[in-house]
């Protein structure tokens, strides 16, 4: 009996120039998008040991060598492409692809794992709920379930701002929906971010990589990475 769950990843293909763009004065362009493809391929390894009816990558861009393998279940993964518009059509797009419940992840997460995701991934994730919301620490948000994926309650919602989670969730409760809420994670935008989260996920790839890449030179006017704090928006 399949899962009822399907898990979106919403994602950008991590070119030197394109991705974690905040991220390159401190570790040049080609190392933020190295972190970037390190984030991405760890956020696919969580969504592929999660249970799930359908695993769907929405990319902005061409698969690469980030996407898992068949040995780690990499063909599970439908890659579809991203539809026009700003961060809310393509969000609302990717749900519009859904014809049952439904959970979105993006690639900013790479301390994601099944535990986190398994509230809304679980056999009976949406028997008392009609939303789940992840929120995310800059005031943006990291996954959102809907157990009947409707275009509307995403589009209008202001992105990339400090209040985006909080009107993407008064959206929910307007539409009269039950929101069940899960933990609040940290974006990896600003290096800050980048050195909190390898050091709460050591074992991943993003961290094996930040390691790597704290080991090479630095532009001299490069911030240590461990030094700033960040002001992550989504």
């Amino acid at each position: 009996m399949p899962e009822p769950t399907t898990l979106l990843v919403i994602a950008k293909e991590p070119l030197p120039g394109r991705a974690k763009t905040r991220l390159a004065p401190a570790f040049t362009e080609h190392g933020a998008a190295a972190l970037a493809a390190a984030a991405l391929t760890d956020t696919l390894r969580a969504v592929l040991a999660a249970p799930a009816r359908r695993r769907v990558l929405v990319l902005d861009g061409s698969p690469g060598p980030w996407l898992p393998g068949p040995e780690e279940g990499g063909d599970r993964i439908e890659v579809v492409p991203q539809g026009a518009g700003g961060l809310d059509e393509r969000l609302a797009a990717a749900f519009a692809r859904c014809d049952g419940p439904a959970l979105l992840v993006g690639m900013d997460t790479p301390q994601l794992t099944p535990r986190l995701l398994a509230p809304a991934t679980r056999a009976d994730a949406w028997q008392r709920c009609d939303a789940w919301f992840g929120p995310a620490a800059d005031g943006g948000f990291w996954a959102l379930g809907l157990a009947e994926p409707d275009p509307a309650l995403l589009r209008g919602v202001p992105m990339s701002t400090a209040a985006t989670g909080a009107a993407q969730r008064a959206r929910l409760l307007a539409a009269g929906l039950r929101v069940q809420d899960l933990p609040e994670l940290r974006d990896v935008d600003e290096p800050g971010d980048a050195a909190a989260v390898a050091a709460q996920a050591p074992a991943g790839l993003f961290a094996t990589e930040h390691a790597r890449l704290l080991r090479l030179p630095r532009p001299s006017s490069a911030r240590p990475a461990d030094r700033d704090p960040g002001a992550a928006r989504r």
